[in-house]
């Protein structure tokens, strides 16, 4: 972590608090989707798909008394692959670090066989944490409000929350009272960044996934889970020119190059169109972006590539 700041808000009334809240839960339940409501900006990329988010991605959330450092994590899920289990680990890891956890839920998913199901898959994780756990019972939106009370009331029963709060992290309802719980429980602390800094993620990182997202987007099946973008070069703006991206799609069998690169160039040309107006929107510049697609077998397995995506330990 870095340095300290020195807190310009704080007041002998108010004491500044500050921390690190790491957000977990099931694949596809939103930790994504409020990671960046609350920062007000796209950090993590979203899809319906679950597992879309790989790495660990660090937010950091100010107010007039307080600084959130949010974690958003792979979603926590029975892992197979090599690749899956770095996920799984660096969702564990995360959990030794923070101060607070965010269990994020899906409130759609409320069937009692499929509750059972979840509690038996998540009742181990949860023994590890040792720090205040929040309950954000996400999607509330789309429920039937008959169902929200039983549905709270079966998870004060499975695990003693500090608290369980109703949210929708789409449209931010119930995101305010959320981040007032999550302040409560945070210990007195220093400002550890500045206030305009809302990650600590690189815009290479950041362009990176950009492109992944449009890979998960517009393919289907296997083939966004067998596929990773690596940047080989990211040339900055020179006298008001483009930023140029060199950049590899890789993937695992032939047959997904092919669909990655569609009839006569279409689909790599529709991720590259897609990307580049997302990557121009982030850094406020034009982007000129080359794609390529490579053929690397079994590359969820390769434990040296897994270290180049950040999905390893070295």
């Amino acid at each position: 972590m870095t340095e300290p700041q020195t807190p310009e808000k704080k007041t002998d009334a108010t004491p500044y608090r500050s921390g690190v809240i790491a957000i977990i839960g099931p694949p596809n339940a939103g930790k994504s989707t409020l990671l960046n409501h609350f920062l007000g900006q796209k950090i993590a990329i979203v899809t319906p798909k679950p597992q879309t988010t790989r790495n660990r991605i660090l937010g950091i959330l100010n107010g007039e008394s307080y600084q959130i450092i949010l974690l958003d994590t792979p979603g926590l899920h029975k892992p197979r692959e090599l690749l899956n289990r770095e996920m799984v680990r660096i969702a564990l890891d995360t959990l030794a670090e923070a101060d607070v956890v965010l269990f994020l839920a899906d409130a759609q998913v409320n069937k009692p066989e499929k509750l059972e199901k979840l509690g038996n898959e998540f009742a181990e994780y949860l023994r590890q944490v040792t720090c205040p756990v929040v309950l954000a019972l996400n999607k509330v939106d789309r429920l039937d409000k008959t169902q929200l009370l039983p549905l709270m009331e079966w998870y004060a029963d499975f695990y003693p929350f500090a608290a369980v709060l109703p949210i929708s992290a789409l449209h931010g309802d119930g995101a305010d009272l959320l981040v007032d719980e999550l302040v409560r429980l945070l210990p007195e602390g220093p400002q550890y960044y500045p206030d305009d800094i809302p990650t600590d993620a690189t815009e290479r990182f950041i362009a990176a996934e950009i492109i992944r997202e449009k890979v998960f987007l517009l393919t289907r099946e296997e083939v966004p889970y067998s596929t990773a973008v690596m940047i080989d070069s990211f040339q900055e703006s020179v006298d008001n020119r483009p930023v140029v991206i060199h950049a590899t799609i890789l993937v695992e069998q032939p047959s997904q190059k092919g669909i990655i690169i569609g009839r006569k160039g279409a689909m790599l040309a529709e991720i590259r169109k897609k990307a580049v107006l997302e990557i121009a929107r982030m850094l406020d510049q034009r982007v000129s972006l080359r794609l390529w697609v490579k053929v690397k077998k079994k590359w969820t397995s390769n434990e040296q590539i897994l270290r180049e995506l950040g999905l390893s330990k070295s």
